[in-house]
C-alpha cells in the first residue's frame, strides 16, 4: 500500500512540474537528492561501522559477559520467566547497548537473534511470549544515551550544535520506555486476572 503512496505522490509532482512549466527544476532536485543522500549514506556509515566494531570488541574481549552480569538484575526483572544460562541474554544485552548508543540499524540484527533464541523457548509458538514482547518494547522504546544516528543526521545537515538535542533525546527515550513497560506490566495483571 505505501508503495502506491509513494508511486502517487511521485506522479503527482511530475505532472504539477510539467503543468506549470518546470519539469527540468525536477531532474535537477532528483540528481541533487542523489547527490545528498549518497553523503549521507556515507555519513551514517562511518558511524555505524565505529559503533559496530566497539560492540563486536565488547563481545570479542569479554567485556560484554561483565556488561551482562552488571545487567543482569535489570534483565532479571524485566524477564523473569528466562532460565539464566539463555543464550538469549546476549542477544537482548547487544540489542539494549546498541539502543543506548543509538544505533538502531545495529541493534535490529541483535533483537533478531534474541527474538530467535525466545521463540525457541515459547511454549505457545503460534503467539509472542511475555519476553518476546519486552524485548520488543525494549527494541522499539529504547532508552538513547548517546543518539549517534540522530547527531550524524544534524551534523550532516550542517547544524552548528548537532549534540544540542542529547538532553532531550534522553529524557524522551527514559518516559517512552518506562510508558511501554509500565503498559506491558497493566496488561499482563489484567490478562493473569482474567484467566
Amino acid at each position: 500500500m505505501i508503495n502506491l503512496v509513494w508511486l502517487f505522490l511521485l506522479l503527482a509532482g511530475f505532472a504539477a512540474a510539467a503543468w506549470q512549466g518546470n519539469i527540468d527544476l525536477v531532474t535537477q532536485a532528483a540528481f541533487a537528492g542523489a547527490a545528498k543522500s549518497i553523503n549521507l549514506i556515507i555519513s551514517l556509515a562511518g558511524v555505524l561501522m565505529l559503533w559496530l566494531g566497539v560492540l563486536a570488541l565488547l563481545e570479542k574481549s569479554g567485556l560484554l559477559q561483565k556488561l551482562a552480569a552488571l545487567l543482569a538484575p535489570l534483565l532479571r526483572r524485566l524477564f523473569p520467566e528466562l532460565p539464566a544460562d539463555s543464550p538469549a541474554f546476549s542477544g537482548i544485552v547487544l540489542n539494549f547497548c546498541a539502543n543506548l548508543l543509538g544505533l538502531g540499524n545495529a541493534a535490529t540484527p541483535f533483537g533478531l537473534q534474541a527474538m530467535q533464541d525466545l521463540q525457541r523457548l515459547n511454549p505457545r509458538p503460534d503467539e509472542a511470549s511475555d519476553s518476546m514482547i519486552t524485548l520488543l518494547l525494549l527494541n522499539t522504546s529504547a532508552i538513547t544515551l548517546l543518539p549517534t544516528t540522530v547527531i550524524a543526521l544534524r551534523s550532516s545537515a550542517g547544524s552548528a550544535n548537532p549534540t544540542e538535542i542529547l538532553p532531550l533525546c534522553i529524557l524522551s527515550s527514559c518516559f517512552g520506555l518506562a510508558v511501554g513497560l509500565l503498559a506491558h506490566a497493566l496488561i499482563r495483571m489484567w490478562r493473569g486476572r482474567r484467566c
